[in-house]
């Protein structure tokens, strides 16, 4: 597709993820830029729309909270003069998700451990009988 293709909102939820309430959703808070219209009024979302998203729910799944994302949208609508922000925001979210991943790493040590130990108890007692 070129730069002039756009896509309707079932087609954008389809290859995002999202559902349209969603799409809606972050529109009217702000995280998505004014959709552009067709001539039935209805949402046509572009190829920078769809990279923007994808941007968006790579931050919603590491747990940015909407706030943040808010934040962020609004310094990146601000321009360059905002690209120190945006690099501190984005750096301390990347600190949470190394944590998270950190303790998630540990839960899984845990949940490995008692897998390990059902699994020999489950082995002993079919070796006695």
């Amino acid at each position: 597709m070129n730069d002039t293709s756009t896509r309707s909102i079932a087609e954008t939820a389809e290859l995002t993820g999202l559902t349209a309430h969603t799409l809606r959703y972050y529109e009217r808070i702000g995280l998505l830029d004014p959709v552009d219209r067709g001539p039935d009024g209805r949402r046509r979302f572009r190829d920078a729309d769809l990279a923007w998203l994808g941007f968006l729910t790579r931050l919603r799944v590491t747990g940015m909270p909407i706030r943040d994302m808010r934040k962020f949208a609004e310094l990146r609508r601000a321009g360059d003069v905002t690209t120190p922000a945006r690099l501190e925001l984005l750096s301390r979210h990347r600190d949470t998700v190394r944590r998270r991943i950190t303790d998630l790493a540990d839960c899984l040590d845990a949940l490995d451990s008692k897998i390990d130990h059902y699994r020999t108890l489950i082995t002993s007692t079919t070796s006695r009988s």
